[in-house]
């Protein structure tokens, strides 16, 4: 699919947002192991969150429009054939976590740009836990004689740290995490809401063994990581009015907003409330008084990592130099995101340099529309329909379909509000 976008005069409308990815995730794994029914509402329809679902199936799960039957902490069994877990690393870093923990050994599989990222970091903490765990392939399970021990993860993760968590409600010690840098905490607020045993001291998380999860009801906020695009354009488009609604704010994502605001952006929240001990709000951006260029690095890198594509956009229309740092992540993401991102803004007229770990970008400079590649990577492509929003002329994205992993209607939205 070649998406076609051309720029944009005002944005106007009110949007709903798909449900949180990261959310929509655990959601599914957690409940899947309740006892009893747990009601999901909101979920993600992408296609990340669908590779869960299939997954947590196959392990005799039964899941129905937003009502996940759980089986208990011990009722997952064997699945027939290795589990697919698509694009997600999400996916298949939690169901390492999981598994590990089983009687029956299970193999995880991705397709080619998962089976390239870097599986070791949730191996090697299984691992110390008395897990069988090998990669690659990944394989785990089989052995649920688990240990709890304290590990300090060297590259801040929460999907990492999300694993070592769901391995510990079935180790016959406390399992603790002491991360290197804070991050999203959607776990730990969803195992304490289930009456997990979870204490949280600032960056070290510690669970004890559990006996039962009690089941789920939630609604699952909208993804912040998908309100940026939103923000940024129209944070720049003059004029232009959007109201995001129903959005999760929790605190551990909500530095991206906080850095636009310090980049000039008028960000408000309103509505604000609790479902589910997830906090809710609704954004809008008004008008920019004065832009000022914007610096990310180090630990402000790790808390906005799926963000900085579409700041690397903001960053080329901000007067001044902008860097951002620290975010060596992402040449292993579902791209090199550096360097796709670098390409496309710099194939529309931007002017960027690729670091090994970030960007340096000179603005604002006018862009201009161009045929560009997403590299199959939906954050990329995402980011360069915004680009192509801001940009003279015509813009055509290749590969956009990839959207779909974790925004489905991205595209008709923004028609929508064009």
């Amino acid at each position: 699919m070649i998406a076609t976008v051309r720029r944009a005069r005002r944005l106007d409308g009110d949007i709903t947002l798909p449900g949180d990815k990261s959310i929509s995730h655990r959601a599914l794994i957690l409940g899947s192991i309740a006892d009893g029914d747990s009601r999901v509402r909101g979920i993600s329809t992408g296609a990340d969150v669908r590779s869960t679902a299939g997954c947590m199936r196959a392990l005799g799960v039964e899941i129905d429009d937003s009502v996940v039957h759980g089986v208990g902490l011990h009722g997952l069994r064997a699945s027939a054939d290795a589990l697919d877990c698509g694009n997600s690393g999400t996916t298949m870093r939690l169901l390492a976590g999981l598994l590990s923990a089983q009687k029956f050994a299970s193999e995880l599989r991705g397709d080619e740009s998962l089976t390239t990222r870097p599986m070791d970091r949730v191996v090697t903490p299984l691992r110390e836990m008395g897990a069988r765990a090998s990669w690659p392939p990944l394989e785990v399970g089989g052995d649920a004689s688990l240990r709890g021990i304290e590990y300090r993860p060297s590259v801040p993760s929460a999907q990492v740290k999300s694993a070592v968590l769901l391995a510990g409600l079935y180790a016959v010690s406390p399992t603790a995490v002491l991360e290197p840098v804070g991050t999203r905490n959607h776990t730990e607020l969803m195992l304490a809401a289930m009456g997990a045993g979870v204490k949280v001291e600032g960056r070290l998380v510690t669970i004890s063994p559990a006996e039962r999860l009690t089941p789920l009801d939630i609604e699952i906020p909208g993804d912040l990581s998908g309100a940026a695009f939103w923000l940024v354009v129209s944070g720049l488009v003059h004029g232009s009015r959007v109201r995001i609604r129903n959005v999760g704010i929790n605190p551990t994502r909500t530095a991206v907003i906080d850095l636009m605001r310090a980049c000039g952006l008028a960000i408000s929240i309103t509505s604000q409330r609790s479902v589910g001990g997830e906090l809710l709000g609704d954004l809008e951006v008004g008008p920019a008084p004065a832009l000022r260029p914007l610096s990310v690095s180090g630990d402000m890198a790790a808390e906005m990592i799926d963000e900085l594509p579409v700041l690397a956009v903001l960053a080329s229309q901000l007067p001044g130099t902008s860097r951002i740092t620290g975010a060596a992540e992402l040449r292993v993401k579902e791209s090199d995101r550096i360097a796709a991102i670098a390409t496309g803004l710099a194939a529309m007229g931007a002017d960027i340099t690729a670091l090994e770990d970030g960007w340096v970008i000179n603005g604002p400079r006018p862009l201009e529309g161009a045929r560009v590649h997403s590299h199959g990577d939906h954050r990329v492509a995402m980011a360069l329909a915004v680009a192509g929003l801001l940009a003279d002329g015509t813009t055509e994205i290749e590969d956009a379909e990839c959207v779909e992993i974790s925004y489905p209607g991205f595209f008709d939205q923004l028609e929508s509000l064009c």
